[in-house]
């Protein structure tokens, strides 16, 4: 695959351009639609991609993103219907948006619905995606695509609301939690950007030896030595029902992604 397009120039656009530009897509290769001027001059200086206001570059693409707001969506599919060429892939990053959906306006077209999240900016987005049934033989060009902007696995579509709801939502309670560590490393005596950084790297450095492979517990037990440090901070989270809070953010994101 050597041809890209968007339509839609926001922050998620701009995070992927940064991942794929000059790298595994050269800037007369890359494709941007982008109705707003500013925004569109932005993209250009910042990229040096081929930008403009209209989709006039669908017969020249191999792999269509499309990464606009849901309730722009609609309109959007609607004026792409009899305009894009059966061998083209069309995808979308709209969350709650049904492939069947996209279907009725691109009915003879390879759809990929994707859940790709915000670390896609620092090319560690987890990325899942559901294909229609022409797109079958697509599934390695996306897999592709997207794992050079951090890892990829492929789900039924029924399951993408719960991606959604984990994956998808899951870098802002991260984000939580780095804070929350970082205020306590704080009121425990640290200056404020040390603890940041300490947080930050432990989670990193943590989400790495579980997909190298070992189960979280299996992880816990090994740093958790009987009558030390560490098990009496994991007492006082489990008096917090912090597991039980987790579950239950991502089953309410998820149900939220439900009714999008």
């Amino acid at each position: 695959m050597k041809t890209v397009g968007f339509i839609g120039g926001g922050a998620l656009a701009e995070s992927i351009l940064r991942g794929i530009c000059g790298k595994t897509f050269d800037q007369e290769n890359i494709f941007v639609a982008e109705c707003c001027e500013s925004r569109a001059a932005e993209l250009i200086v910042r990229y040096g991609v081929k930008v403009s206001a209209e989709a006039n570059f669908l017969d020249k693409i191999e792999l269509l993103i499309v990464a606009v707001k849901p309730k722009d969506a609609e309109k959007v599919f609607k004026s792409l219907k009899g305009k894009i060429p059966a061998s083209t892939i069309v995808s979308y990053t709209v969350a709650g948006l049904k492939i069947a959906a996209v279907e009725k306006f691109l009915p003879e077209n390879k759809i990929v619905r994707l859940m790709p999240n915000v670390a896609v900016s620092v090319g560690e987005s987890m990325t899942a995606y559901a294909l229609n049934s022409r797109a079958f033989d697509a599934g390695d060009a996306i897999k592709n695509f997207w794992s050079t902007l951090g890892r990829t696995v492929e789900v039924d579509e029924n399951l993408m609301d719960a991606v959604t709801g984990l994956s998808g939502s899951g870098p802002a309670f991260a984000f939580l939690v780095i804070d929350a560590l970082a205020d306590g490393g704080v009121a425990a005596g640290l200056p404020r950007q040390m603890a940041i950084e300490l947080a930050a790297q432990t989670l990193f450095g943590a989400a790495k030896m579980v997909l190298a492979g070992e189960h979280p517990d299996v992880l816990r037990d090994k740093v958790t030595s009987p009558a030390g440090t560490t098990i009496e901070g994991v007492r006082i989270l489990e008096r917090g029902a912090i597991r039980s809070s987790f579950i239950e953010a991502v089953i309410a994101a998820t149900d939220k992604s439900k009714l999008l």
